[in-house]
C-alpha cells in the first residue's frame, strides 16, 4: 500500500486491528520492510497492536530521489573520518518527518516506535521532534553519531560500503549472502538456505543502490546527535548484541547513557541482525518497556 507523508509517497504494510495501539517499524539503511521478520510482526499482532512497517524514502517500493543525485561513498567516509558535514539531498530529521507524516496518513495519533539500525537512528530523532507523538523508543543496534565511538570491524564495514557494481542478479546475491553472514549473530546462526532465499527475495522487491547511498550520507551528515537525544522524554529502551561487528555494543550503551533514562539490554552474541531465534527476546524486552511506561493504550 501506498501513503503521501511529508511530500513523498512511502509503501507501507500494516497489521492487526487499527484500533489497537500502534507500533511503527523502521528499517535501516539499505534495508526494506521485508527485513522485519514477520514473526516478529506476528508476536506484536498476536499481543494487541497494530503494526506498521514501511520502506524509508529512496528504499524498497517508497519514493526514489533520483533527481537528487549519486553521493560518493568514498568521498562520504573522508568527510566522516575528518569531521566535516557533506552537501547532501536530506537528513536523518528528514526521515524523521516521513515516519510523522506516515502516520498522519493513517490517522495515528501516537505510537511505540521501534527503529533498527539506521532506523534506530531515525526513531531517536522523532521520539526527539515529537515528543506528543512517542509512546514508547526502542532503540536496537543504533547509535548516536558520537564521533568517539570506536569504528565497524573492517570486514563489517567492507560488506557495507563496496558493494558489487555489477547488473549480475547471482553476483548480487551471492555478495548480499556473504553480508549478511559476515554482519549477522555468531550465537545465532541463521541457516545458509533462508539467508540466500532472503536475500533473493528482497532483490527481486527491488534493487537502489543510489538510495543506499543517499540514506548513508544522510547518516553521515547529519553526525553527532547526542544534543537531540538528550532531550527525548520517551520512556526508551536500548537493545544492543554484544558481538555487533557492525555497530559495536559501546554505541548502544552511549546511546542509553544520551537518552535520559533509557535502560539497556545487552543480549550475548547476537551481531547486526535479528535472526527467529532471537525474536522473543526482543518482544519481551518491549513488553517490558510498555510495562514500566504505563502507556499500553
Amino acid at each position: 500500500m501506498k501513503a503521501r507523508a511529508n511530500g513523498i509517497e512511502l509503501e507501507y504494510e500494516s497489521f492487526g486491528d487499527d484500533a489497537a495501539p500502534a507500533v511503527l517499524l523502521i528499517m535501516g539503511l539499505g534495508a526494506q520492510l521485508t527485513r522485519w521478520p514477520m514473526p516478529f510482526v506476528e508476536a506484536l499482532v498476536a499481543r494487541g497492536y497494530r503494526v506498521i512497517r514501511y520502506d524509508n524514502r529512496d528504499i524498497g517500493l517508497s519514493q526514489k530521489l533520483d533527481s537528487a543525485g549519486v553521493p560518493s561513498i568514498a568521498g562520504l567516509l573522508v568527510a566522516r573520518l575528518f569531521r566535516y558535514r557533506p552537501r547532501v539531498p536530506y537528513l536523518l530529521d528528514d526521515m524523521a518527518a516521513d515516519a510523522a507524516g506516515l502516520l498522519d496518513a493513517l490517522g495515528i495519533e501516537r505510537a511505540h516506535i521501534i527503529g533498527a539500525s539506521m532506523g534506530g537512528m531515525i526513531a531517536q530523532m522523532f521520539a526527539a521532534a515529537y515528543p506528543e507523538r512517542t509512546r514508547t523508543l526502542m532503540s536496537i543496534m543504533s547509535s548516536t553519531g558520537n564521533p568517539a565511538l570506536p569504528a565497524a570491524d573492517r570486514e563489517a564495514m567492507a560488506v557495507l560500503t563496496k558493494r558489487p557494481k555489477t547488473k549480475d542478479l547471482d553476483a548480487i546475491i551471492a555478495f548480499g549472502v556473504r553480508a549478511e553472514k559476515t554482519i549477522g549473530s555468531p550465537g545465532y546462526p541463521v541457516d545458509d538456505a533462508v539467508v540466500r532465499a532472503n536475500v533473493t527475495r528482497d532483490v527481486t522487491r527491488s534493487m537502489s543502490p543510489a538510495g543506499f547511498a543517499r540514506q548513508m550520507a544522510a547518516i553521515v551528515a547529519s553526525g553527532d546527535r547526542r544534543k537531540a537525544l538528550a532531550t527525548i522524554t520517551a520512556p526508551t529502551l536500548v537493545l544492543h548484541g554484544t558481538d555487533d561487528p557492525l555497530v559495536p555494543i559501546a554505541a548502544g550503551r552511549d546511546t542509553a547513557k544520551t537518552i535520559p533514562g533509557a535502560t539497556m539490554v545487552e543480549v550475548p552474541g547476537m551481531g547486526h541482525n535479528m535472526p527467529d531465534a532471537l525474536i522473543p527476546v526482543v518482544v519481551e524486552a518491549f513488553e517490558g518497556l510498555v510495562a514500566r511506561a504505563g502507556v499500553r493504550v
